[in-house]
C-alpha cells in the first residue's frame, strides 16, 4: 500500500504596490480627534506600532498626494461608495496578483498547473479573481478553481491547507496559490480612536505560491482550526454602504494571550505544549505579537520574521501570513514550524511545517 505523498510549499513570491500611505494616513487622522488628549495618545501609539510602510495600490494625485488628498481616490463628499471601490478591486487585484505570480519566476509553469486557489477577502467581483487570473496566465481550461473569500486574515492558512489536501488526493497535482487582499480600499469616516487604529494597521498585497508532491521547499503538515467562544464581535467586517467597516476590538489582545496560555488549546497546537522552533505568526499588529511572544513565553527573536513583515509592510490580512513564510524561506530557516493566523470570530488558522 503506498504512502500518501508529502506535499510541500516548492516556492513562495510576494509584492506590494509602490505607493506609501502610511504617514500620510496619520496625518489624516490625528486632526480627527477633537480632544487634545486623544490626539496625542494616537500620535503615541501609532508612533509604538511597529509599522512603518504601508502600501496602496490607489495613485498619487497629480501633485503627489495621498488618496485623502485634495484630487485624491477618497475626495469626494461622503467618501466613494462600495460600487466604486469594488470596481477599483476590479482592476486593481488581479494587477498586483500578477505580479507576485511573476516573481515565482521558473518555479511557475502555466503548463503543469491542475489547480488554482485564491484567497481574497477585500473585494467581490464575478467572474472572480480565480478566472480572471486563469485566463490571464493562460492556464487550461480544465485546471480547477477554488476560491476562499471573506474569511478575513486567516484566509492564507485555509488557502495552503485546501492546497495541502489536494496534493494529498492528487499526488501529481500542481498547485497555485493566490493570496490578494487590497485593504486600502476601505477607508472609513471615523473619529474616535480604536476605529481609527485599527485601520492604521492595515496594508495592500498579494503573494503566490506552488504546492505540489516534488521536493523542495517547506513540508506541509496538518491543519488545527481554533474558535474562542464568546468572541463573535471582536473581529468583525460589515459590508457597507461605503466600503468594508472593520471592527477590531481593544480586547483582542487580552483574549489572544489568555487562549494561547491555555493547556489545552497549547496542546491542540503543539502537541507536547512547547512551541517548535519556527513559529509564523500572523503581523496582525504589535499588540498581538506581543500577546502571542507573552503566551508562549518565548524570546523576542522567536516572533523577528513577524515583526519584520509588520514593519515593512502592515498587516495584508490574508496575504500577511504568506509574506511571513515567504521571509523565513529567504533566509534558510530550518527546522519544525507552525504557522498561525487569527480573524474573525475570534478564530485562529494554523498549519504545521518543515523547513
Amino acid at each position: 500500500m503506498s504512502s500518501s505523498p508529502l506535499p510541500r510549499l516548492n516556492a513562495l513570491a510576494t509584492a506590494v504596490p509602490d505607493h506609501d500611505i502610511h504617514q500620510a494616513f496619520i496625518d489624516w487622522a490625528i486632526p480627527r480627534l477633537t480632544d487634545e488628549r486623544i490626539r496625542a495618545l494616537f500620535a503615541r501609539m501609532a508612533s509604538r506600532s511597529g509599522i512603518g510602510h504601508r502600501w496602496s495600490v490607489l495613485p498619487p494625485t497629480e501633485g503627489g498626494g495621498s488618496p485623502v488628498a485634495p484630487g485624491g481616490f477618497y475626495d469626494v463628499p461622503g467618501l466613494p461608495p462600495t460600487s466604486t471601490r469594488m470596481t477599483a478591486y476590479a482592476a486593481h487585484a488581479p494587477d498586483l496578483a500578477m505580479q507576485a505570480i511573476a516573481k515565482l519566476g521558473d518555479a511557475f509553469d502555466a503548463a503543469r498547473v491542475t489547480h488554482i486557489v485564491v484567497a481574497s477577502c477585500t473585494g467581490f467581483v464575478a467572474p472572480g479573481i480565480d478566472q480572471i487570473l486563469a485566463r490571464r496566465l493562460g492556464l487550461a481550461p480544465t485546471v480547477e478553481r477554488v476560491l476562499i473569500g471573506f474569511m478575513g486574515c486567516y484566509a492564507g492558512v485555509t488557502a495552503l491547507r485546501t492546497a495541502r489536501h489536494i496534493v494529498r488526493s492528487e499526488p501529481d497535482a500542481v498547485v497555485l496559490v493566490v493570496s490578494v487582499e487590497l485593504s486600502t480600499l476601505h477607508l472609513q469616516l471615523e473619529d474616535k480612536p480604536e476605529p481609527l487604529l485599527a485601520m492604521l494597521q492595515f496594508s495592500d498585497g498579494a503573494a503566490a505560491g506552488i504546492v505540489s508532491a516534488v521536493p523542495g521547499g517547506l513540508e506541509l503538515g496538518e491543519g488545527i482550526s481554533l474558535a474562542l467562544e464568546d468572541s463573535a464581535d471582536l473581529i468583525r467586517w460589515d459590508i457597507g454602504d461605503t466600503g468594508f467597516a472593520m471592527h477590531l476590538s481593544g480586547e483582542v489582545p487580552a483574549r489572544l494571550r489568555d487562549a494561547l496560555a491555555a493547556p489545552v488549546i497549547r496542546e491542540q497546537l503543539f502537541g507536547t505544549g512547547k512551541p517548535p522552533e519556527l513559529l509564523a505568526v500572523h503581523a496582525g499588529g504589535r499588540s498581538v505579537l506581543d500577546a502571542v511572544e507573552h503566551a508562549l513565553a518565548v524570546p523576542p527573536e522567536a516572533l523577528a520574521d513577524s515583526r519584520s513583515v509588520l514593519a515593512r509592510f502592515g498587516n495584508m490580512s490574508s496575504a500577511t501570513i504568506l509574506f511571513v513564510l515567504a521571509e523565513m524561506m529567504e533566509r534558510g530557516a530550518a527546522g519544525q514550524g507552525i504557522a498561525i493566523a487569527f480573524g474573525p470570530g475570534l478564530a485562529a488558522e494554523a498549519i504545521r511545517f518543515r523547513a
